[in-house]
């Protein structure tokens, strides 16, 4: 019986926490929009990173318990020319092992919900969680002890079950 209290209790914060998140969703505001008024309408990104010819990207990170990233680029002028959401399969297709570098990830994929190591890797695993429609899945990101990236896999992440009692 109290895990169904906090599960209410859990359920009413999320709701909250989305409705206040939907004023300032990433991924709704348009393209042309100056530096200024996409700053005043979605706050602070979690991250910044240069582009190519002068632009600039903000990201706005769910992780580590979210599932979106979501990228605002900038031109050099500071207007918007495009937002996406980075955390999907499609994008994933885009990682170039053994091309892509720490910094490549970052700028792409912001920072991960964790990083983890198995004993027959060297280096690092980053580790985001995303929603493939209603799935819950996880990306995995090898990256070796040179900061290059040498690999990736995709997952479905085990979810507790609702009916165990976790007391």
């Amino acid at each position: 019986m109290r895990w169904r209290r906090a599960a209410a209790a859990g359920a009413l914060a999320l709701a909250a926490g989305l409705l206040g998140a939907c004023a300032s969703d990433p991924g709704r505001i348009a393209p042309g929009t100056p530096r200024a008024e996409a700053q005043q309408a979605l706050g602070q990104p979690t991250a910044r990173y240069p582009l190519p010819g002068g632009g600039e990207r903000w990201q706005y990170s769910y992780q580590p318990n979210g599932q979106r990233v979501v990228n605002v680029d900038l031109d050099a002028a500071g207007r918007v020319v495009g937002r996406y959401e980075a955390l999907t399969e499609a994008n994933f297709t885009r990682i170039a092992a053994d091309q892509w570098t720490r910094d490549d990830v970052l700028r792409e994929f912001g920072r991960p919900a964790r990083v983890q190591g198995v004993h027959n890797f060297r280096g690092e695993i980053w580790v985001w969680r995303y929603a493939d429609g209603p799935t819950w899945r996880l990306l995995f990101i090898d990256i070796d002890p040179q900061g290059t990236v040498r690999g990736w896999s995709a997952g479905d992440e085990p979810l507790p079950d609702a009916d165990f009692d976790t007391r």
